[in-house]
């Protein structure tokens, strides 16, 4: 009856919560002014709801009323950083007489009221904690006396639980090993050193089967140490010669058949080999069931197992042990599939079987005997997701590679001292069941004289870690390994490590003995390389390939060959399932084995896919895929979980820009300075941290060359993408968290939640009323858009917003932006790739705007009041400088005239405009635009950049751009008007980054003068105009007494015609990557020295037509040692040669060895009319060269081949990849 009334409680309160969140109810409070009223009732609902559900469960879940607090606490923070923040941007600190003034008296009215209001929902937010006893402190006093009170009340009750547990768990257990099996199994039953002592349910347990003759010999062995073969054998040979007494004597049989055996191998005097042979011949024969308590090393269990054949009659061996890895262990690598289930919280035991796994229960509770039973419910749940990640059954399908590779460096000969081996890489790879494959291999035996596995738990605790490698090294009373390991070779795995502070505890403890090896396993790049200090010996496992994964999902699903055959419905859909498991080996193994039992119908795989995330959730059969991932997850510092979160703000298999997202959580206010150390490296490194940790992951593929070079440079990667696994996971925390809302095909609509992140998938199609009564647009801080553009996406309402991010977005017009400005938060504009061409004067009162980017857009001019942007850090415009041209005079007026006509008809038919590019310069669709759009094109903007030659990529800077004092970085602007301009770029002191177009002979001289002053200057990029090119500035460039442009130069990009190389590169020390185009230099012997010369250079670009041959047009690079003084490109990792020969010269031969290039890796090569055999020499002597790349298919077999075979020759085995 109080169930059903807690359910009614339930049913009831969810109507009433449901109406009290609606729409409907938060306007009608609204107009009613009892806003704050409403609000704590539908808060007050939500606490009773929660206490409902807990005691629903029958006890108490302060998990789940705590859960819910905390969303308000974190709901109420939001809102008052959200109101701080409007009243800096309003209020701020005005003007005396803008202090005075109505306006103004009304803002900090309306401030004042709303600093009210927050008060005093913080005063009901505490007090709800002290309602629902959320806090310790709140109720740890009053309760005090109650508690001991009761204590001898409640005492008898859990001693009669404990009993009825115990009964429970003995039936398990014997229900277990009677498992109708032919196999002879093995059961090893863990837990912690009291678990196993007090775990007498498994002693009657055995006494029953044992009384019951459910096996004909029985044996229960308490291992001795030093262990000795002859008497244990002899102890178990003595248990079963008893049994046979006991038998005949209930019988009362005279002639007791078999004792003769036993008899004489108790009484035998020969040696123990005859001894072992002799036991082996007579279990053959016997359906027998033994226990071993308290085995503590796999070495032990190793001799053990061979004296117990698997004769194939349902024999069962018992293990129990302390240790969880021998545990796990004694399964083997082949047969570890223990799947885990927790019954009851406590002192627990393990029991890990083959194909069946079962938690017993330990009976005694932390009431009866006054221990603190918390301690063991942590280890429990720590085992819980280490284990069944690690114990699964996929094989090392994909790994032999790995394995071998791992193998190698364990039995390298060479190593003087101790050798530490890290493999690390994301939860579910594998790295457990790789290295335990390692750990058993057969090629390791002898080799070490001690041996260990050690599973690092949660919370860390040194002194049990070294008890229980003690343990395993066959000493349980002493943890000074020291000693244990003096003058032995040892093998000891550290697996699973997540701080390196377990890593420092415990490493002083162990010897470093020659030729001993530690193999750690970890989730994070950073703590692989603190415990390797050698390159060499990091291991970093990458996802299956998609051949591989797919044999390991078709094998465990069919188990049988020409599968498709006989399912040929199935063949197209295990390609989706697959995409979702992204070659995580964990993921294809559970819903192998889930779809595997299920019936093999092309519906059910299909819902399968669409509704993975549900799935994840609600099948237990999957929950371990969530439970491993949700561990790397719950690892994060709480300060990059939100950077996780927000990545489920783009699309699945979306490749996120580096760039973009560290902008993006800048301004969302994830990352400040710290320490004097900018946002912008510490944003940096967050990102990185996130890749170490595996929680995101370098993209895989591109198209941009310029991606490919960039993932040599260092620890730089240009794009990012989720995991399918980790961002289902992302989604559903972003959901829970308030943090992110997708607004898509088939999402809820039903009420006006919360959310600060709105994306809007390119699937949804709904309109202005479904879009403003499905989110509470004032919440918002960010708006990203996908596909289509609809006029309602910016409203007035999202007063809060910060990042509007609209790259790459469909049909977005001029006159949807021109109320931006009363979005006064906005730091992020992104429109990006749009068709767009004007922006409005009202982007000025976005003074906290720090990034603008208009790349890839038709913008010629930036509106003059964007100097008033006085927190503008990022200027972002331009597209590919490939195509910049110039025209002259006469040909300008001519274009406007042959055009005028078009132009003027199209102010009242904005429709002419798209039937015509003009001059590869227009709309390609004017679905949107407005007759003011048209008009603005026609008259004012499209005139202008015909007559003044401008390229609609490259917009001009208007004039007093000086003001934009903060500016970090200026990409790509037109400078081909006027000087005032490159004058106001001189006064930029704080440029990092700058990239310009449109240099000639007229403002070359003061543009090269300009940058010299610009002392901060880390990255230039130089587009000429014009068929001159930089000629004409050429000589102004190479006097004495021109300075390089900055110290701090670490990418340099020139295009057009420079004819001599500028000595001033020669003196650029910190360049790191030098990109040559258009360039026509003269003497490419000169260039290619001075540029071996530099320190830095990691990255060197040579593109279309950088140099000239002359009359004999031949050039010749050079990159062998000539000289033994220096070394030739000591740094550089990347050589791009892209489309030498061409209209000026054609490449004769690239030449290596004698010790240049030594750090060489990767060589990008496209110029498909050259195909001659010795074009490429010296690739053998390239030491650290890992690939070699061709652009192009229609090289000839030969000269393939010479590539190939030096290729061959080189020690290190670089690949040769065409694409």
């Amino acid at each position: 009856m109080e169930a059903t009334g807690v359910s009614v409680g339930k049913s009831v309160l969810n109507g009433t919560l449901g109406c009290v969140k609606s729409a409907i109810a938060e306007e009608l409070a609204w107009q009613l002014g009892i806003q704050r009223d409403h609000a704590f009732i539908r808060d007050e609902l939500e606490m009773m709801q929660s206490f409902l559900m807990a005691a629903h469960d029958d006890e108490r879940d302060e998990h789940k009323v705590t859960k819910t607090w905390v969303k308000q606490v974190r709901d109420l923070a939001y809102d008052v950083e959200d109101c701080l923040q409007d009243m800096a941007v309003r209020v701020g600190k005005p003007s005396l007489w803008r202090k005075c003034s109505p306006r103004m008296l009304l803002e900090r009215r309306r401030v004042a009221q709303k600093m009210k209001e927050l008060r005093a929902k913080v005063e009901d937010v505490s007090q709800r904690s002290i309602r629902y006893r959320l806090i310790d402190g709140s109720v740890s006093k009053g309760t005090t006396n109650a508690m001991q009170s009761d204590n001898a009340d409640e005492l008898m009750p859990g001693i009669e639980e404990a009993k009825q547990q115990q009964e429970k768990a003995k039936g398990d257990l014997a229900r277990l090993i009677s498992k109708k099996d032919e196999d002879r199994r093995v059961i090893a039953l863990w837990g912690p050193s009291d678990a196993v002592e007090r775990a007498f349910f498994v002693k009657r347990a055995y006494d029953d089967l044992k009384i019951n003759k459910k096996f004909e010999c029985c044996a229960w062995v308490n291992l001795m140490r030093p262990f000795h073969q002859k008497e244990f054998l002899l102890n178990i040979i003595s248990q079963f010669y008893e049994n046979l007494i006991e038998a005949a004597m209930e019988k009362q049989e005279k002639q007791i058949p078999g004792t003769d055996i036993l008899l004489d191998m108790v009484m035998a005097k020969e040696d123990d080999i005859h001894l072992v042979d002799v036991f082996i011949g007579y279990v053959k024969e016997k359906n027998y069931l033994v226990v071993l308590n308290n085995l503590s090393t796999i070495e032990e269990w190793n001799e053990i197992k061979t004296y117990f054949p698997n004769s194939k009659k349902g024999s069962r061996v018992i293990v129990t042990t302390k240790q969880v890895e021998v545990a796990t262990l004694c399964l083997g690598a082949e047969n570890a599939k223990p799947e885990l289930t927790q019954f009851s919280y406590g002192r627990t035991l393990y029991a890990f079987y083959e194909k069946v796994h079962l938690f017993i229960a330990l009976l005694v509770q932390g009431a009866l005997d006054g221990t603190d039973s918390t301690s063991q419910v942590h280890i429990s749940n720590e085992v819980d997701t280490t284990y069944s990640a690690a114990s699964k059954e996929f094989e090392l399908i994909g790994r032999v590679g790995e394995k071998n590779s791992i193998t190698n460096l364990v039995l390298n000969e060479g190593s003087q001292g101790l050798q530490v081996i890290s493999v690390w890489g994301m939860g579910g790879l594998g790295k457990t069941t790789l290295v335990r494959d390692v750990y058993q291999s057969p090629n390791l035996s002898g080799r070490f004289e001690k041996r260990a596995w050690v599973t690092v738990m949660r919370p860390f605790n040194c002194s049990h870690l070294l008890k229980s490698l003690a343990a395993q090294f066959g000493n349980e009373t002493s943890t000074d390994l020291s000693k244990l390991l003096e003058e032995k070779r040892y093998l000891i795995v550290l697996d699973d490590v997540w701080f390196v502070q377990e890593w420092d505890a415990t490493m002083p403890h162990l010897p470093k003995t020659a030729a001993s090896c530690i193999i750690v396993t970890t989730r994070q790049k950073s703590i692989a390389k603190h415990c390797s200090k050698n390159e060499s010996n990091i291991h970093n496992l990458k996802i299956l390939e998609p051949i591989d994964a797919h044999k390991l999902f078709t094998g465990k699903v069919f188990k049988e060959a020409n599968w498709e055959n006989k399912y040929p419905e199935l063949i197209e859909l295990t390609e989706p399932i697959l995409k979702k498991c992204g070659g995580l080996p964990l993921a294809i193994v559970a819903i192998g084995g889930f779809l595997a039992h299920q019936p093999k119908s092309a519906l059910l795989w299909r819902k399968l896919n669409e509704h993975i995330s549900a799935e994840l959730e609600m099948n237990p059969e999957l929950e371990t895929i969530t439970t491993v991932l949700l561990k790397s997850y719950d690892g994060l510092p709480y300060f990059l979980k939100s950077c996780f979160l927000y990545l489920s703000i783009f699309p699945e298999d979306y490749k996120v820009s580096r760039k973009r997202l560290m902008k993006r959580w800048t301004a969302e206010g994830y990352t400040r300075a710290v320490c004097g150390k900018p946002a912008k490296e510490t944003t940096h490194d967050m990102f990185i941290e996130l890749i170490d940790r595996s929680m995101i992951l370098p993209s895989q593929e591109s198209s941009k060359i310029a991606e490919i070079s960039s993932n040599w440079n260092g620890e730089k990667h240009e794009f990012c993408q989720l995991h399918d696994l980790l961002r289902e996971i992302s989604i559903t925390k972003s959901v829970e968290e308030n943090l992110v809302f997708r607004l898509e095909e088939g999402c809820s609509s039903n009420s006006r939640g919360t959310t600060r992140h709105l994306t809007i998938s390119s699937n949804w199609k709904g309109d202005k009323h479904e879009f403003e009564s499905t989110v509470d647009l004032s919440r918002v801080r960010s708006l990203t858009v996908f596909g289509e553009w609809k006029p309602f996406f910016i409203s007035e309402k999202m007063r809060m917003l910060r990042v509007l991010d609209l790259e790459d977005t469909k049909d977005l017009a001029d006159h949807h932006l021109e109320h931006i400005g009363k979005l006064i938060h906005l730091k992020y504009i992104s429109l990006r790739g749009c068709c767009v061409f004007h922006l409005p004067d009202s982007l000025c009162d976005l003074r906290q705007l720090e990034t603008l980017d208009i790349r890839s857009t038709w913008i010629a001019m930036l509106p003059k009041y964007i100097v008033k942007l006085r927190n503008l850090k990022y200027l972002l415009a331009g597209g590919d400088t490939y195509y910049v041209t110039q025209k002259s005079l006469a040909d300008r007026s001519l274009s406007l005239l042959g055009h005028g006509a078009r132009l003027c008809g199209a102010c009242c038919i904005p429709r002419l405009l798209e039937f015509q590019y003009l001059d590869e310069y227009g709309p390609a669709s004017t679905v949107n635009f407005s007759r003011c759009d048209a008009c603005n094109y026609s008259c004012c903007i499209q005139p202008r950049v015909l007559m003044k030659d401008l390229d609609g990529c490259f917009p001009m800077l208007p004039g007093g751009s000086r003001k934009l004092k903060g500016l970090h970085t200026l990409w790509h602007v037109h400078l081909a008007w006027g000087n005032s301009v490159i004058q106001d770029i001189k006064r930029l002191t704080q440029l990092r980054k700058l990239g310009v177009v449109g240099i000639d002979k007229k403002n070359g001289p003061a543009f090269w003068s300009a940058i010299s002053k610009l002392s901060r200057l880390e990255s230039l990029s130089v587009c000429a105009s014009g068929e001159a090119g930089l000629r004409g500035c050429q000589d102004y460039c190479s006097t004495p007494s021109t300075l390089p442009p900055s110290k701090n130069l670490q990418s340099l990009k020139l295009q057009g015609e420079l004819g001599k190389f500028p000595e001033w590169i020669g003196k650029l020390q910190s360049l790191v990557k030098l990109r040559l185009r258009f360039t026509v230099l003269e003497d490419a012997n000169a260039a290619i020295q001075v540029l071996g010369a530099l320190p830095s250079l990691v990255i060197l670009c040579l593109l279309h037509d950088s140099f000239n041959g002359g009359e004999a047009r031949e050039v010749c690079f050079n990159f062998r040692q000539e000289q033994e003084a220096t070394t030739m490109f000591p740094s550089l990792k990347v050589l791009h040669l892209w489309g030498i020969s061409g209209r000026f010269a054609d490449l004769k031969s690239v030449q290596f060895g004698r010790g240049g290039t030594p750090k060489l890796e990767l060589v990008l090569f496209c110029d498909s009319s050259l195909s001659d055999v010795g074009l490429f020499t010296g690739l053998k002597e390239l030491p650290s060269l890992r690939e070699f790349v061709f652009f192009d298919s229609s090289y000839t077999d030969d000269f393939t081949k010479d590539v190939q075979e030096q290729l061959d020759q080189n020690l290190n085995r670089p690949v040769l990849i065409s694409r």
